[in-house]
Order: structure tokens, then C-alpha cells, then sequence
């Protein structure tokens, strides 16, 4: 493999002014949404940091749902800048039930703001986002969303569902740059946005984007832009429309059912049932009789494959197979299995690597021939 010459990413061009609005506007159209969107120059976990940062205030209540360390984060960004916040914790590593968001909504006090993740990468399990999102409409409260792992995977309509804050990240189905993210912010959010106590002169602060890059024209971004994330940014925009979004919903839906299929001929069982699953990672339980750094060494062996540890409480012998982005293909699918399969039969567990491989190929051949 010839050795790449990093130093031709050096001084590039800066990136056209008359350009970023144009971005803002494609992100828009694949968020499903006429709300506003900010560009934020930075990974979505500091987007995240910046919305919470800029609702907090005492007086603010807040149920915050907890399905991963990201929701616990934000979380204590609220508390920190005063907010009254109800952490809903579900069981751990698995998703929240509706009933969970109906009785703590009861319980009250009255909230003005809901925030959740919709998928999660840290343990493949997926947020019943409709119905809370349904929920909180009904009962007027604004709504915020981490949808860094549901654009271009899951089907995610802002509107539709009337999400009032919307965060992603182009790193994930998108497979684009990390260092660059969105948030859309509806009229109602504005609202609760603006108040005495927001931060100011800060790069978390929402209200210091709307009135130097929204307000003013959608021209230059404020501070030094990073060209080479927003070239990138638009590159991936160029192939996730030339694909269609459905398609690319599709394409992980494939995936992840033909991951599935792979993983329990192999005679493991998945962590969650398909309708509360990731259409990006799917997670496996390891068994008891296997160690999971040494499952992971063993895998890592493999070349072409994508294994890693599950995250965050509860998730400590779950494996993650990824089939996320431009991994959402039957040959990174395969490459996965067959590492997990590999890793299984060197630590001196049975495993069936051709019965694994038929029943991954028998998922893309089972689908309908209009994609990958």
C-alpha cells in the first residue's frame, strides 16, 4: 500500500463564504426540517455541550433521559448551569419503555424541556423517539434530540415529529468529517433559548451563533473556520444525495439484519429484539466462558473487521459489530462475522463460520435488488 502524503492536506483553500448557508440548507432538507441550522465547528459532543449550556438556567426543568454515559453528560450539563433536572435512568444498556417517560411526565414537576438520544452507538439499542416525541408535543414541552447516530440510518423527520432541537454529526451513517456538526433550532426553542442567563462571548453559546452567522446574513462563519472539514462535509453530502437517504436508510437496515443473522448462527445471542435496535452497530452478548479483551485481541486479527467493547454501564460483555456508514456493505458485514467467528473458535468455543457466512448472505439475498 503506498505511503500517503499527508502534507498535501496542508494550506488549503478557504472555504466559500456563500457556501456554508448552502450546507446548512442540505443538512436541513436531510433532517426533514424548515427550522434553522447552525453549523457548529466542532464534534457533535461539544454541539451537545452547547445546547445544554445555553438552556440551562435556574428555573429550568428538565427530564433528561438516560440510556448511556452521553445522556448522563447531559444531564449534568443542565445541572451546572442551574437547571432542575430529572434524571429518567433506564435499565442498564437497554432502551427507555414509553411507560417509563408517561409515569415520570406524570410525576412531574411540570417540564419544559425532554431530552434523549435516539440510537446509541455505546450499546446498538434504539430510543422509541416517535411515541416520546408524541408525547411531549401533546404536553407542550420543547424537545431535544442526539441524533448523531439516526441520520442516514434511522428514518428522522424534525418536523414530522416536531423536534424542537436537533443535534447530528456527519462522523456516522453520513461517513463524513467529525470535526464539523448541526444543530436545528425551531421557533419554540428560540424562545427558550433566550433568556438572561445565557452564556455570551462563548463558543456554547447557541444565542452568539444565531446573532453572528444566522442574523447576519448565513455568510462567513464566526472565528476561523476549518476548511478541510467543510470540503469534506460537503463531499459526503454529495454521495448520501446521489445515494438518496431512504436508500441509505435501507442499506444499514440491510446490514444490521444480516449482521443479526450472522451472529446467532453462530449460536450468540443479540442484545435487544430488532425493534428497539440500532440499525448501526448491532451488539452481541459474550459468553460466559469467553474473556472480552482476549475475544477482542483474538478479532483484531482479522483484517477488514470492526469489533469493540460495549460502553457504559451494563454493556460490559457486550461486543459491538459496526455497520455503520460506508461499513454498511456485505463484505465489511462478512469481514465482522468472520473475525467474531475466528475469535470465538481460538479461545476454544465452537463456532460454525460457513453457516454464519450463509446466514449473513442469505439477508442481502433475501432483500429487495434496488440497492447494496
Amino acid at each position: 500500500m503506498p505511503v500517503l502524503d499527508y502534507a498535501l492536506l496542508l494550506d488549503p483553500p478557504a472555504f466559500p463564504a456563500e457556501r456554508y448557508a448552502i450546507l446548512a440548507d442540505r443538512l436541513a432538507a436531510l433532517m426533514g426540517t424548515g427550522n434553522d441550522v447552525l453549523l457548529m465547528q466542532a464534534e457533535a459532543v461539544l454541539a451537545l455541550e452547547a445546547a445544554a449550556t445555553s438552556l440551562a438556567r435556574p428555573g429550568l426543568r428538565a427530564l433528561n433521559i438516560v440510556t448511556s454515559p452521553y445522556g448522563a453528560w447531559f444531564g449534568g450539563w443542565l445541572a451546572r448551569g442551574g437547571a432542575t433536572v430529572r434524571n429518567l435512568t433506564a435499565s442498564p444498556a437497554k432502551p427507555v419503555t414509553l411507560e417509563e417517560v408517561e409515569r415520570a411526565l406524570d410525576e412531574g414537576p411540570g417540564f419544559d424541556l425532554l431530552a434523549l438520544v435516539h440510537a446509541e452507538s455505546a450499546s446498538g439499542i434504539l430510543n422509541p423517539l416517535p411515541a416520546i416525541a408524541a408525547l411531549a408535543r401533546q404536553r407542550g414541552i420543547v424537545t431535544l434530540v442526539d441524533a448523531v447516530a439516526s441520520i442516514g440510518g434511522h428514518a428522522f423527520e424534525v418536523d414530522r415529529l416536531g423536534i424542537d432541537i436537533a443535534v447530528i454529526g456527519p462522523q456516522k451513517a453520513l461517513a463524513g468529517p467529525a470535526g464539523v456538526s448541526a444543530i436545528s433550532v425551531s421557533e419554540k426553542a428560540w424562545e427558550l433559548l433566550s433568556h438572561g442567563d445565557a452564556p455570551a462571548n462563548s463558543m456554547l453559546s447557541l444565542l452568539d451563533q444565531k446573532k453572528l452567522w444566522l442574523d447576519a446574513g448565513r455568510g462567513v462563519l464566526p472565528g476561523t473556520p476549518a476548511p478541510l472539514e467543510f470540503y469534506a462535509l460537503e463531499a459526503a453530502l454529495d454521495r448520501i444525495e446521489a445515494e438518496g437517504l431512504a436508500s441509505a436508510n435501507e442499506r444499514h437496515e440491510r446490514a444490521a439484519a444480516a449482521t443479526r443473522n450472522g451472529i446467532r448462527a453462530l449460536g450468540i445471542p443479540t442484545w435487544v429484539e430488532e425493534a428497539h435496535a440500532s440499525a448501526l452497530v448491532s451488539t452481541a452478548i459474550l459468553p460466559d466462558t469467553v474473556e472480552a479483551k482476549a475475544f477482542l485481541v483474538a478479532a483484531s486479527q482479522k483484517q477488514g473487521a470492526d469489533l469493540s467493547a460495549g460502553v457504559g454501564p451494563g454493556a460490559e460483555r457486550l461486543i459491538r459489530l459496526n455497520h455503520t456508514g460506508r461499513r454498511a456493505h456485505p463484505e465489511a458485514v462478512k469481514a465482522n462475522i468472520a473475525a467474531f467467528s475466528s475469535a470465538l473458535k481460538s479461545l476454544g468455543h465452537a463456532a460454525d463460520t460457513d453457516s454464519a457466512l450463509e446466514a449473513t448472505e442469505k439477508a442481502y439475498s433475501d432483500a429487495p435488488a434496488n440497492g447494496v
